[in-house]
């Protein structure tokens, strides 16, 4: 089985060496088919992140891939990875080919586990891929790998990968197992336009559902699109995945059939904008009087509670909150059923790889919320947002569950409380700012 060898080659331990002498591998990102991606940097251009393929270049399919890659290199669009270098280079015994493009903050393979999209995100998902398949056909290249591991996210941008592009009329590859992303004409027939169009479906169904089609490719059945679906994406899902090439439908009938579902619903009328402006003015200037009118009810009851200070003691009182969180703060004695806010006790570091650090440009942010117990432990730690690196994501959810806290009070008692800590990782050095969110 030459396949299952191609894909041993390429092993997560090459981390730290370097291809061609120009491109270390500085983290493994994954690997499918006979390939496998690091994480590497393009030196001379402000020093980018950026995504390194490497597959065996005694790979069966080798010199296609190249083929296809040089194709790549003369290709410009907004919704394409945009392809930096290719070239040739070797590890120990292992000879490799490589690719080096765009490095994506998020990937849609990694979202769908998750969650399913939802039908507007499903709707801007498609808009971009579609254009960028219309690109890649009219040039005479089919992408043949439409699946969500290729549809990825950078700066903002949905974009799809290029790094195993195919010129239209080669023949099918012959691997030992198709996928479901495969059209069944893939490995009999030369590979045309309408590969992609049956991927797409396969692709769609499982963005909304989790799921790819079920599909027995030894019957002449089609794929079976869940009734769950909403319209239009199960008619045009229906219509991707016909098995007969010559009947499914083209990239503008998909175009076509989401344009109706863009008109709805329909854009409100000058009438209608008019008359919701003036309700939102109308409950603006409502809240405002109700707000106007408790300040003053609590200032006359103030005033007729408390004598008046002279005016040289009625100075602010500092509040905890605006003292350093890094260290204990010894809470103000308060009166009954006053709250205490919390403070840090112990704070805990990522311990960060010196590889990994040295791969930051800029400023890597994670957001970690915790909850802590009334004895100053953190019980629950998760994510509020985990950022563009699940490396750097890991470590900080890792050391915040090891912080420790003086709780907060309420009534003399120690009560749970709830801590934001801002993780910022920079080559230089690792910063947390932490702040209580609760009580």
């Amino acid at each position: 089985m030459v396949y299952a060898m191609d894909t041993e080659a390429i092993r997560s331990d090459w981390v730290g060496r370097v291809i061609d002498g120009r491109f270390t591998l500085l983290q493994w990102i994954g690997g499918s088919g006979g390939g496998g991606v690091f994480l590497t940097e393009l030196q001379g251009h402000g020093s980018q992140k950026a995504a390194i393929k490497l597959i065996s270049a005694d790979a069966r399919d080798a010199e296609a891939n190249m083929a296809g890659w040089a194709a790549t290199t003369t290709l410009s669009h907004p919704h394409l990875m945009r392809l930096f270098h290719t070239g040739r280079g070797q590890i120990d015994s292992a000879r490799l080919l490589y690719a080096v493009t765009e490095y994506a903050e998020e990937v849609l393979s990694q979202i769908l586990p998750e969650r399913p999209l939802t039908p507007s995100e499903a709707r801007e998902m498609l808009d971009p891929v579609l254009d960028a398949l219309s690109y890649l056909h009219g040039k005479g290249l089919v992408h043949g790998h439409v699946k969500p591991s290729n549809i990825m996210v950078v700066d903002n941008q949905v974009k799809l990968s290029v790094d195993s592009l195919h010129v239209g009329g080669e023949l099918g590859k012959h691997f030992p197992a198709l996928n479901i992303y495969d059209a069944p004409e893939g490995a009999t027939e030369t590979i045309s336009p309408a590969a992609d169009v049956w991927s797409l479906g396969v692709t769609l169904v499982e963005a909304l559902t989790q799921h790819p089609p079920v599909w027995d490719r030894s019957t002449q059945r089609e794929p079976i699109v869940p009734e769950s679906i909403p319209q239009p994406f199960a008619g045009i899902a229906q219509e991707c995945l016909r098995s007969d090439p010559t009947r499914r439908c083209t990239l503008s009938d998909v175009k076509a059939r989401l344009e109706p579902a863009r008109s709805l619903p329909a854009p409100a009328s000058k009438t209608g904008r008019a008359v919701l402006a003036k309700l939102r003015v109308t409950a603006l200037i409502a809240a405002a009087l109700v707000l106007f009118a408790g300040i003053a009810a609590l200032l006359m009851r103030s005033r007729q509670t408390r004598p008046s200070l002279p005016t040289e003691i009625r100075r602010p009182v500092p509040a905890i909150a605006s003292l350093p969180p890094q260290s204990p703060v010894p809470g103000p004695q308060t009166s009954e059923g006053a709250a205490v806010k919390g403070a840090v006790a112990e704070q805990v570091l990522p311990d960060v790889l010196p590889s990994a650090r040295e791969s930051i440009r800029g400023q890597v942010n994670v957001t970690i919320r915790v909850t802590v117990d009334p004895g100053g432990d953190v019980s629950n730690a998760t994510f509020d947002s985990p950022g563009a690196s699940k490396y750097f994501a890991n470590l900080a959810l890792q050391a915040a569950r090891s912080w420790k806290f003086k709780p907060a009070q309420v009534d003399g008692q120690a009560v749970s409380s709830v801590w934001i800590l801002r993780f910022q990782f920079r080559q230089t050095a690792t910063e947390v700012t932490p702040v209580e969110a609760s009580p």
